[in-house]
C-alpha cells in the first residue's frame, strides 16, 4: 500500500482535521489570521495528525475528542517552522514564501506565538491532565533543541551526540507524542501509548535524518528549497558530521565550511556538497536511519495486529526512502 493510499483511507477524518486547523486561527485578529492562514495553505504533509488518528485506532476512536490533540499538534508544528523561518532567514518553505518573507520578522514572530497559543487553548479542551503534561513538557524540550541549534551554528567540533540530542528535541519528540496522545485519548493501555511512543520517536529521528539528507542530495522542486540551505545557516547536520570525520575530506571541508561562513550564507555550497556526496557521510547517516526505522518496526510488533499497524509499518518505511 502507498502513503496516498494510507491517507485516502482517512480522507474523510483528514477533511475534518483540516477544517478545524483552519477554523482554529480565524476570527481573532485580521492579520494573525491571514499570516497563520498563508502558512496552513501553503501544505504539508500533515504527518502527526494522521499519527494522532492511527494512535487513536488503538482504543474507542472518537473524532470529535482526537481533534483536540491532532489540531494542536499540527500547529506547534507549524509555529515552530514560523519561528525557524526567522532564524534561518528563510525566503520560501515548500515552495511558496514564508511569513517572514511575505511580512517582516516581527510579524512572523508573533505569528508564530499565535499559532502556539491556539494550540494550547484547543488542548484545554480534553480533561486529561496527562496528556497536557506530556504536551507541555514536549514545548520546553522543543524550545531547549532550538537553542542547542543556534549554539551549535557552524560548530565543526560538534559530535553525533550532540546532532541526536538535538534531533531527538526538534523533531523526533512531536512525532512521538502524536503517535502516543493518540492513543491516550481514545483511551488505549498504557502498554500500546508507550509502544507507539516508541514507534513515533524512532520514525521521528529518521524522519530528520532523511530530511537532512535531502537538503544535501535533493532538489529545489523536490524539497521546496534552494539545496544545502542548512549548510548557509550554519546548520551542521550528521552526513556533514560524518565527512568531517574523514581524515581525506576534513581539511578541504573545513575550508569550504568557513568560508561559507565568512561570507554568511551567501556564498556558494556546492563544492562542499559535492565534497560530501563524494565521501562516506551519506552512506553512514542512510545506515543510521535504517538502524532507526529498524527499530520502530519492531516497536510495532508488540501492537495489537491490525490496519492500523500495517498503515504505520507503511509510513515508516515510506519515511526512510522518501524524497520530498
Amino acid at each position: 500500500m502507498k502513503l496516498m493510499d494510507i491517507f485516502g483511507t482517512l480522507k474523510r477524518d483528514m477533511d475534518f482535521i483540516e477544517r478545524q486547523l483552519y477554523r482554529s486561527i480565524d476570527g481573532d485578529d485580521e492579520l494573525l489570521s491571514e499570516t497563520s492562514l498563508h502558512l496552513l495553505k501553503a501544505g504539508g504533509k500533515r504527518l502527526r495528525p494522521v499519527f494522532v488518528l492511527l494512535g487513536g485506532k488503538f482504543g474507542n476512536y472518537d473524532l470529535e475528542r482526537l481533534q483536540h490533540v491532532a489540531v494542536p499538534l499540527e500547529l506547534i508544528h507549524s509555529a515552530s517552522l514560523v519561528h525557524d523561518d526567522v532564524i534561518d532567514d528563510a525566503g520560501t518553505r515548500r515552495g511558496k514564501p514564508t511569513v517572514k518573507a511575505k511580512w517582516d520578522n516581527k510579524i512572523a514572530m508573533y505569528t508564530g506565538d499565535f499559532i502556539y497559543a491556539k494550540a494550547l487553548v484547543l488542548a484545554a479542551e480534553l480533561s486529561n491532565p496527562e496528556i497536557h503534561r506530556i504536551l507541555s513538557k514536549a514545548l520546553v524540550q522543543m524550545s531547549i533543541g532550538e537553542m542547542e541549534q543556534i549554539r551549535d551554528f557552524f560548530n565543526t567540533e560538534q559530535t553525533v551526540r550532540n546532532y541526536l540530542l538535538r534531533i531527538r528535541r526538534k523533531t523526533a519528540l512531536l512525532i512521538a507524542i502524536s503517535c502516543q496522545l493518540g492513543a491516550m485519548a481514545a483511551g488505549a493501555p498504557e502498554k500500546v501509548s508507550w509502544l507507539l511512543y516508541r514507534y513515533g520517536y524512532n520514525v521521528g529521528m529518521a524522519f530528520q535524518i532523511r530530511d537532512d539528507l535531502l537538503d544535501l542530495c535533493g532538489t529545489e522542486k523536490s524539497i521546496g528549497k534552494p539545496p544545502g540551505s542548512d549548510m548557509r545557516q550554519g546548520n551542521i547536520t550528521l552526513p556533514v558530521i560524518y565527512a568531517l570525520q574523514e581524515p581525506k575530506l576534513r581539511d578541504s571541508l573545513l575550508h569550504e565550511i568557513h568560508g561559507i561562513r565568512a561570507q554568511d550564507g551567501a556564498g556558494d555550497v556546492s563544492k562542499a556538497i559535492n565534497m560530501i556526496i563524494s565521501g562516506p557521510g551519506i552512506g553512514q547517516a542512510e545506515k543510521l536511519a535504517d538502524r532507526f526505522i529498524s527499530k520502530a518496526l519492531e516497536a510495532l510488533e508488540g501492537l495489537p495486529e491490525n490496519k492500523s499497524r500495517a498503515h504505520l509499518k507503511e509510513i515508516a518505511l515510506f519515511v526512510n526512502k522518501r524524497s520530498y
